[in-house]
């Protein structure tokens, strides 16, 4: 098949099966063109087709035959659209990145035909790039990147434009970032998992006419509908699939337990209960186990007097007592890098190319698990599509990958598809919580009782009450959390885990307090509230125009109404983190076994060691996502720019004083290795936990959003945020922001758009595409207004904390509170559908 690539005629084999995508990237090698989704819906596979854009992961191969095809490989790195995309920094992972720009390239040369350099509208924008989605929440940047493009801001590219502000923006605007995906060894074999088409079967005989890998637990026994059975490989993904249809499972099939009637036990025995994967962070809470409901875990303060004032209240009606049971759904991670492996056995050693956020602890994991020395075990993530905490273990794609490679003698590729992503790569768990919050006479918090019911499917450790405690001062309060275990796929955790259930309880409760107290709901909060940090955000937010000057919604049919919420998060850090530099040819190089997964790790590290040593930013190169490199963090928690930028800085002051008076060129070869000075309080964990140490101190956010309430349709459209986070220093600002927009972004699909749904019946999850599990797009994107209060912290090594889970958590509820401002009625569950909205404003 011939056809004319960037500008060269090309000559290709392919498959009738075969897609435009894969021709360009199996056979191309442009992989630049990535594929997120399979559908068509996401737009990250995006080309030119004779100067059109297409979905190439749609279009069969044939039809680009005797045609022109332009990948975003074709549009040089020179395009104005993608010195934009850099400068405005319009990306985070960037596996969506090339999609973006290539759409965006397009929208641009056409308005730039018939407008010249007028500057198109939000809605223009919109409506242009509505076929893409961004995990990340990089809106806000692509906004401003298109229209400045449109309107000849970048049509200069040379000397005097603006250096990229994320050291690795190039390589993602033009393709060249390189994704576990896109490996490819010589030799590679294609990897498929055999799944479990039922929710609850103990597995015999696996039948297959070749090799073939077993992934099942020491029992044998599936618990969940898509669980992983086996893996096989074959040279090409489609003769992989024809083997994995050919592989014959003996399932006998067992009762299954998919709602609260059912009485058959998922975890029967003490030792299949010590199995049970974790839907949360940190140490487990010991438990009891009452068949499938493990709980109360408990983490009161005077449990017993909260019980008795709130009893007392309820007796005497409960003037200031405030009772509600809130839920919300079951929300995907789904990266738009699936998760994805490719193995390589060599001599002994274990070679893996892993989409994680995790490099060291994958890698001390696998030296486990395969029971190799730790220097036989070489990890590298140079790019990763995302993880949200979905990536931080040894997943099902690794184990599949490393034994077909053993088992074949060659290396292995295994990537989810969509489907598999938004079935067994991670949920948050959905919640139900009873909340009771009472004030006394002089409007004090009196006690609170919250009960979390957690919904994680087979997983345990549902912890969304437990974060209550550390909120609004020392009021008596019983805390409880349950785990209701089901045959359903499990939970992880994701960006802040627990806390935006909790919160979306909790925050709408103390709004409804003040409501009937006839008090200003952020004045409230901040009566309640000893935290000092917050109490600055509470003054700013207090003198918005949003906020002072919000008026009576009225009773038409669309109606504004302006909410708040407030949040704190547990400052995390690992005070192991080192940072080696070394003196290479008139530069400085930073190395550090951690990985960027889009928050920008790079770009601190490297911005540090530049300010530190007073160097122009091509003397300082970062590499990382290599488990040689000296020992990183996990990228979870918010610990890595308080764990990487304070190391990054004691490695400059040694290799200052290491230089003396010698120049760069004058010292080649001259290596430092920094460390992560102990903080100056010491920290609240008297020894690290998994790496993980608990600093002292919470950073603290507050959230004001103004929504516009379509009253006919039940829609509601967040139209404005403002999002102000206490975390102390921030080390880059523009793509602090950037993290900060996009984790607004991802509190609004939590909010009215994202829920997991199973079929009642059999627990097969249906929402297994990228339309039926609606994320948010660039169009439900509002404009949003992030602040930084950047005190507070002078006892932390560069007096700043991680503020990726800070700036999201409370933005559901914010939402919740503007939804009951603008109606009158209070939503109490996730997300806030249109049917649900119509339903509550009726009654």
């Amino acid at each position: 098949m011939e056809f004319s690539l960037n500008g060269k005629l090309v000559d290709v084999g392919a498959e009738p099966e075969e897609t435009v995508a894969q021709v360009l990237r199996e056979r191309a090698g442009l992989t630049g063109t990535k594929v997120a989704c399979g559908t068509g819906v996401c737009g990250a596979c995006t080309v030119l087709v004779d100067g059109r854009t297409a979905a190439s992961c749609l279009m069969p191969a044939g039809a680009a035959a005797d045609r022109e095809v332009t990948t975003v490989e074709g549009l040089g790195g020179d395009h104005p659209v993608q010195r934009a995309f850099a400068a405005h920094d319009a990306l985070q992972c960037g596996y969506c990145t090339p999609g973006f720009v290539v759409e965006a390239a397009a929208f641009m040369d056409r308005w730039r035909a018939e407008h010249g350099t007028a500057e198109p509208s939000r809605e223009q924008i919109a409506a242009a790039l509505a076929g893409h989605l961004c995990r990340c929440g990089a809106y806000a940047g692509v906004y401003a990147a298109v229209a400045a493009a449109c309107a000849g801001e970048h049509d200069d590219g040379g000397e005097g434009a603006a250096a990229p502000v994320r050291v690795e923006a190039l390589s993602k605007i033009t393709g060249a970032a390189r994704y576990t995906a896109d490996v490819v060894l010589e030799g590679q074999l294609e990897g498929v998992i055999v799944r479990s088409p039922h929710p609850h079967a103990k597995v015999g005989e696996i039948r297959y006419d070749g090799p073939l890998t077993e992934l099942l637990p020491p029992d044998r026994v599936v618990r969940y509908a898509g669980q992983p059975v086996a893996a096989v490989a074959a040279p090409t993904r489609a003769e992989a699939l024809a083997a994995a249809a050919r592989v014959e499972v003996d399932y006998a099939v067992l009762p299954a337990v998919l709602s609260a009637e059912d009485e058959t036990v998922v975890y029967p025995t003490g030792e299949s209960r010590k199995g049970a994967p974790r839907a949360n962070e940190g140490p487990l809470a010991s438990a009891k186990w009452n068949g499938n409901v493990r709980g109360p875990a408990s983490m009161s303060w005077r449990g017993g007097t909260a019980v008795k004032r709130i009893g007392k209240a309820r007796d005497d009606g409960g003037r200031t007592l405030v009772e509600a049971t809130f839920t919300t759904g079951v929300q995907a991670h789904t990266c738009m890098e699936p998760h994805g492996c490719v193995a390589r056995w060599d001599g002994g050693d274990l070679h893996l190319h892993v989409s994680t956020q995790a490099v060291t602890r994958v890698a001390e994991q696998a030296a486990k698990r395969w029971k190799l020395r730790p220097e036989r075990v070489h990890i590298v993530a140079e790019h990763v599509g995302g993880g949200f905490g979905s990536k931080v273990n040894v997943t099902s794609d690794v184990v599949a990958a490393v034994e077909l490679s053993r088992l074949h003698g060659a290396p292995v590729r295994v990537v989810l598809t969509r489907a598999e992503e938004l079935v067994d790569g991670g949920t948050r768990p959905g919640v139900r919580i009873e909340l009771a919050l009472l004030a006394d006479a002089g409007g004090g918090l009196s006690a609170f009782t919250m009960d979390a019911h957690g919904d994680s499917g087979v997983s345990i450790g549902s912890n969304a009450a437990w974060h209550s405690r550390f909120f609004y001062g020392n009021a008596p309060r019983r805390i409880r959390d349950y785990d209701h275990v089901t045959n359903r796929a499990p939970g992880i955790p994701f960006r802040g885990p627990g806390l935006p259930p909790m919160l979306w309880a909790l925050e709408q409760g103390v709004d409804e307090m003040a409501l009937r107290r006839g008090e200003d709901p952020i004045a409230l909060r901040r009566r309640w509230d000893g935290n000092a940090k917050r109490h600055a955000l509470y003054d700013r937010a207090s003198d918005l125009p949003m906020w002072r000057d919000r008026a009576d919604p009225g009773d038409g049919r669309l109606r504004r109404g302006v909410g708040v919420a407030a949040a704190n998060y547990m400052y995390f850090l690992d005070p192991g983190t080192k940072v080696a530099l070394t003196v290479e040819q008139g530069a400085v190089v930073a190395r550090i076994a951690v990985q960027d997964i889009g928050t920008g790790s790079r770009t601190v590290i490297a911005e540090v060691v530049r300010s530190a040593l007073g160097l122009r930013r091509g003397q300082v190169r970062v590499e990382l996502g290599r488990n040689e490199h000296a020992y990183g963090p996990t990228s979870a928690s918010s610990c890595t720019t308080p764990s990487v930028a304070p190391a990054a800085e004691d490695a400059a002051r040694r290799l200052r004083k290491a230089l003396g008076a010698r120049s760069l060129e004058e010292a080649e070869g001259l290596r430092v290795v920094g460390r992560r000075p102990r903080d100056r309080r010491g920290y609240v964990t008297p020894f690290p936990l998994d790496h993980f140490a608990i600093g002292r101190g919470f950073s603290g956010a507050v959230v004001v959003t103004e929504v516009e309430v379509d009253t006919l349709l039940g829609r509601v459209r967040p139209t404005r945020v403002w999002c102000g986070v206490a975390a102390g220093r921030v080390y880059v600002p523009r793509l602090a922001r950037n993290q900060c927009e996009g984790g607004v972004v991802q509190g609004i699909g939590y909010a009215l758009f994202e829920q997991r749904q199973e079929d009642p019946a059999t627990g097969t999850v249906l929402t297994a595409n990228l339309e039926d599990y609606r994320i948010p797009g660039i169009a439900d994107t509002p404009e949003i207004d992030v602040y930084f209060h950047t005190e507070g912290w002078d006892h932390v090594p560069g007096r700043g904390v991680g503020l990726g889970e800070i700036c999201t958590v409370a933005v559901a509820a914010s939402i919740g509170n503007a939804v009951r401002h603008a109606t009158g009625w209070r939503p109490h569950d996730l997300p806030v559908r249109p049917d649900r909205l119509l339903e509550g404003i009726g009654t």
